[in-house]
């Protein structure tokens, strides 16, 4: 099977129904982080370029098929504007008699941008109906939102079964990157932190048979040592994945793949607490602390690792690395990353925002824009918006 890429389609002089990811985070009526818009322009521009008309659709935060005033995308409107550096003209539903009749009367070059396609409860149920509406609207779908293909909702998956539909550029990267990581030459190394073994204990034995070596921090490290039988004072636990964190380290030694915990870890009273932290062997983790980084030898075996793959991916923190003294092991890992001649892909969250905050980001082969997406595809799961987009 083959990716219908638009590089490949010529459109030209067409409406096209363009799927973006314009789920920027907003306080106060502020667009904090326009990263996601910028990911798109490519696309948008690419289209315009050819004459072709945009009707631009995206999801804004969670508000369950209701009508929530703080989640209407008229800001985004505007900084998209501001970008594309034309008018943006804006429906205030995303389906209905008005955005039909906005859609219909667009002239090549122009751009509409729809409501919040969450407003309606018919978009994350995947309702045909719904994708239909949307369809209507145009004659030509475009997918550019990466951070939504693991979501089968109706303008990811349900669109390009009722019109032709094709991947757009910002998609077209992340899926060669993601192949280049998981089908390249030499040793493969995965990073992965976070909070909850629960999270990615799935995608953890998925990759037993893909990689060479798993390196394990953050909160969920402390599952795995707990069910190596480590005392683990206050760190964060999930007692109900135990038996099965303990099947996951079996079947890495079954499979002769190198699963990596932390040897060391920093300790604290509280995890928005640095007074008082100290490095912990695991052998000797004190019974009233809870562990918030790797400790430094962790890093430094972490680093070596690293350093030595020929490709390398990267998901989730080594610690609560928002609060500064919890962030070393974060960081080094992260400098690691770019320090290495192979491969560097950093499958989104907070990974990104860490090597955004140590200026390392033009030495990252590649950031995906989208975390939960690019977990799956690196597990092996279908994401919905790709198999649609599929010949």
């Amino acid at each position: 099977m083959k990716l219908r890429r638009l590089s490949e389609a010529g459109l030209k002089g067409r409406r096209v129904f363009v799927r973006c990811d314009l789920n920027v985070p907003m306080t106060e009526g502020v667009i904090e982080d326009d990263t996601r818009m910028l990911a798109s322009l490519e696309t948008l521009n690419h289209l315009l370029g050819n004459g072709n008309s945009l009707i631009v659709a995206s999801h804004l935060g969670r508000p369950r098929g209701r009508v929530v005033p703080e989640l209407s995308l008229k800001l985004v409107g505007e900084r998209l504007s501001e970008l594309l550096e034309r008018p943006v003209r804006m429906a205030f539903d995303c389906v209905g008699e008005e955005a039909s009749s906005l859609a219909g009367t667009l002239n090549p070059g122009e751009v509409l941008l729809l409501e919040n396609l969450r407003f309606h409860e018919g978009e994350t149920k995947g309702d045909e109906e719904f994708a239909r509406a949307l369809a209507s609207l145009a004659e030509v779908y475009v997918n550019d939102a990466f951070g939504a293909c693991h979501r089968a909702h109706a303008s990811v998956s349900g669109i390009p079964t009722i019109i032709p539909g094709y991947a757009g550029l910002l998609i077209d990267r992340e899926v060669a990157a993601l192949e280049q990581l998981l089908h390249g030459e030499g040793s493969f190394t995965a990073v992965l932190g976070g909070a909850k073994v629960s999270d990615k204990i799935g995608l953890v034995r998925n990759l037993l048979d893909k990689v060479d070596n798993i390196l394990i921090g953050g909160g969920m490290a402390f599952t795995f040592l707990k069910a190596m039988g480590f005392e683990i004072g206050r760190s964060l636990l999930e007692e109900d994945r135990l038996e099965e964190a303990r099947e996951v380290l079996e079947l890495a030694v079954e499979k002769d793949r190198q699963l990596l915990l932390p040897g060391d870890a920093a300790a604290a009273s509280a995890p928005d607490d640095p007074s008082g932290m100290q490095t912990c062997h695991m052998d000797v983790f004190p019974s009233d602390r809870m562990g918030v980084d790797i400790g430094p030898n962790t890093a430094a075996v972490f680093a070596k690792e690293i350093r030595q793959s020929d490709r390398v991916f990267w998901n989730g923190p080594m610690g609560i690395f928002e609060v500064p003294e919890f962030a070393s092991g974060t960081n080094a890992v992260a400098q690691a990353i770019a320090e290495t001649d192979g491969f560097t892909l950093i499958g989104g969250g907070d990974s990104v925002s860490a090597v955004n905050k140590l200026g390392l980001t033009d030495r990252i082969d590649h950031i995906s824009t989208g975390g939960g997406a690019s977990l799956e595809y690196v597990e092996g799961r279908e994401l919905p918006g790709i198999a649609a987009l599929m010949e």
